[in-house]
């Protein structure tokens, strides 16, 4: 048997999943692969690397910090989240991430991005935690209208959560049969259509099925999480999630409210654990 896990993102909504890691990797409880889209790549990556707290810490500590995520960082560098702070200083050298034991750590780890050519999610396996396992992570992360286009190679890419936001069934695909799925909005959610349309069509006019895939989003996004309902029913899946909205903002500045969803993250884990599910 397989085990997997799966990572929703959503912004800020990933201090609830890191909520549920710690707890994870202070119980030892580990996994065979797991999948992170978006901030479910950038946050959940630590648990391979086993690094306990960190997505916490840093973000409590930074969350204020221009050079981390901003308004201006967006108006002058195209990126809400700046590039060279979230993707370089941060990782290399202000709270370093643990590439010796990310690559010396068995359980396999891929992230979602989407494909601006052809609208379709990409899957990429992380093996190093170098250069281009940054990139690749940047990508997944990187939210339409917000964020430049991550170029890798001959590809361009941005978020997954636009093409596969809860890539249950590409977990299944690679044979995984003892899954557990992390989402990050309460059981019975509903996407609506994208709102910024019009505006997504001007910024990515060069990219007609990436449009049609946002424009499409809520579509892929609730199917997924009716497969979702349904596999759990059955008992083929677990699933943690929210009991509630989270209701806290893709560039929270209060730390009191990065806690907040990082608690609720650990009381669904530690409640999940006390049921014997896994």
């Amino acid at each position: 048997m397989k085990t997997g896990l799966v990572m929703e993102g959503g912004a800020m909504r990933g201090m609830f999943t890191c909520g549920i890691l710690d707890v994870f990797m202070e119980r030892g409880i580990t996994f065979d692969g797991a999948v992170g889209v978006s901030a479910g790549a950038t946050f959940g990556c630590n648990i391979k690397s086993k690094q306990h707290g960190r997505a916490l810490r840093y973000n409590k500590k930074y969350c204020t910090d221009k050079r981390y995520h901003s308004l201006s960082s967006l108006l002058f560098t195209g990126d809400i989240y700046n590039t060279k702070f979230c993707y370089d200083e941060l990782p290399y050298k202000l709270d370093v991430w643990d590439i010796e034991t990310f690559q010396n750590n068995p359980m396999e780890f891929y992230c979602v991005a989407t494909d601006l050519l052809t609208g379709k999610p990409v899957y990429h396996k992380l093996t190093t935690g170098g250069k281009e396992d940054i990139e690749w992570i940047r990508a997944s992360a990187s939210m339409p209208l917000v964020s430049r286009p991550v170029h890798i190679d001959d590809g361009v890419y941005l978020d997954g959560g636009i093409s596969d936001s809860i890539p249950l069934k590409f977990m299944e695909e690679q044979g995984y049969d003892k899954i557990l799925v992390i989402e990050t909005q309460p059981k019975d959610y509903v996407k609506g259509e994208q709102k910024l349309m019009p505006l997504a069509k001007i910024m990515l006019r060069k990219y007609p099925n990436m449009i049609k895939c946002m424009a499409d989003r809520h579509i892929m996004y609730n199917d997924e999480k009716k497969y979702i309902r349904e596999k759990e029913a059955k008992g083929e899946i677990m699933v943690i999630r929210p009991d509630a909205p989270l209701n806290v903002s893709p560039i929270e500045k209060d730390e009191k409210e990065l806690e907040r969803v990082y608690q609720h993250g650990r009381a669904k884990a530690i409640e999940f654990l006390s049921m014997g599910q896994w």
